[in-house]
């Protein structure tokens, strides 16, 4: 089957249509920023949807010459550890019902088999969040608190905007003691776009910090606030940690389903963040469109990033960590993120746009990623059946700075994005 198509691809290339189109035709965007992007997808004289049926160039923008003197050949040229490999064969997934069975697995593991919990948060009205005072254009924020295993709760912010809801809920997640000027700026453009926006932390960070936890071998005895390294006591057959990060999602997403009914559900997330935003949009296929920034690599590229050492990811983030999980994901030898990727894209009025910045001071840096770019995303073209309405996938390789962060063009290509993907909503 899988042959079969990838034949009709190779048609479709050669009449000159796009494998990778985004909506209506459009391409969803190049992994380049800099003079090597004109011409390909995404590049000058592509278009988003504007105001009055006009149509607005994807925003681009050049390498930045001044950060790219700082840093070495290793970030302007593939590493050895890409020589030779097919990736092809890394993406197990060939029809739909592939990613059925896979997200079906991933659910067993993280709930043991209870499936999505059904439940609703708390919520408590019209709350003061300090976090928040510096955003503009805010009606109201409400709190929701999840309750979790061990005594532990997440909370999460619901931020109305005061402009008319364009009925689209954006759920932000920051990372690990990220700062806030990213999660603000980007929540900001979403407020200012007419967005609900949900906004999350990462457990025993931010405004989940500071908790205790009930001690697993000793009910009722209550234990300072982990590290999430330090959460393999609580892993067990009968219960993940993994709940922790990602039951907060379904149980505050039942919460915006049971009240307001959003039409469409986007999901951005930056470091840590991102590799939730990409976990959970594979995971819940609610999600309509993600934005996972500086967030993962495939597992055969971890050590491919050049600085500030080989990007291994967090403890949550490892097969070592959580070895039934991520092979729930694969078959074969398939690589547990470039599936995820294609979970993530495949639906009606579903994509996907990886950011990964090449001079990250942090995670995730360096150009690895190309090697997976073109495979993915005409994977995901294909499974969607060349109907972009129905699934896409592309990466934005950043250059423009050398910060880890959501830059404000990265920013600019995700709103643009957005914008487009509105076509169909």
């Amino acid at each position: 089957m899988l042959g079969g198509v990838l034949g009709g691809i190779g048609v479709a290339l050669a009449a000159g249509v796009p494998a990778g189109a985004a909506h209506a035709g459009v391409p969803h965007g190049s992994a380049a920023t800099g003079s090597g992007a004109a011409g390909t997808a995404g590049g000058p004289g592509t278009a988003a949807a504007g105001h009055g049926g006009k149509r607005a160039p994807r925003p681009v923008a050049p390498v930045n010459q001044e950060a790219a003197a700082r840093f070495g050949p290793e970030y302007k040229t593939l590493p050895p550890a890409v020589a030779g490999v097919d990736i092809e064969p890394l993406i197990g997934i060939t029809d739909p019902e592939d990613i059925t069975a896979r997200r079906r697995k991933m659910t067993d593991f993280i709930w043991k088999g209870a499936g999505l919990p059904t439940t609703t948060p708390t919520v408590e009205t019209g709350v003061t969040a300090p976090d928040f005072a510096s955003l503009t254009g805010v009606r109201r924020i409400d709190l929701l608190t999840v309750p979790l295993k061990y005594r532990i709760t997440a909370k999460v912010y619901d931020l109305l905007p005061r402009k008319p809801w364009n009925r689209r809920l954006a759920l932000y997640h920051n990372g690990h003691g990220e700062p806030f000027d990213t999660m603000l700026r980007t929540i900001q453009a979403l407020l200012d776009r007419g967005y609900r926006v949900m906004a999350y932390a990462m457990p025993f960070h931010h405004w989940n910090g500071g908790q205790q936890i009930e001690d697993p071998k000793n009910p009722g005895t209550m234990l300072p606030s982990p590290s999430h390294r330090e959460l393999v006591p609580w892993e067990s057959d009968t219960f993940s940690t993994l709940t922790f990060f990602l039951e907060p999602l379904v149980v505050t997403l039942n919460h915006a389903q049971a009240t307001y009914r959003p039409a469409s559900v986007e999901m951005l997330g930056l470091s840590g963040g991102g590799w939730t935003t990409t976990v959970y949009a594979a995971l819940d296929p609610r999600i309509n469109h993600s934005y996972p920034t500086a967030g993962s690599l495939p597992f055969f590229l971890r050590a491919a990033s050049p600085k500030p050492s080989p990007t291994t990811g967090d403890w949550e983030q490892t097969r070592a960590s959580f070895p039934g999980f991520y092979s729930s994901i694969t078959a074969g030898t398939a690589d547990d993120y470039l599936e995820m990727y294609v979970m993530a894209s495949v639906g009606e009025n579903r994509g996907q746009l990886q950011v990964l910045n090449r001079f990250d001071d942090c995670c995730f840096n360096g150009v690895s990623h190309r090697v997976y770019q073109a495979p993915v995303r005409d994977r995901v073209a294909l499974l969607a059946g060349g109907r972009p309405e129905r699934g896409r996938w592309d990466l934005l390789e950043d250059a423009t700075h050398d910060d880890h962060t959501i830059s404000p063009h990265a920013l600019s290509v995700i709103l643009w994005d957005l914008d487009t993907a509105n076509v169909t909503t």
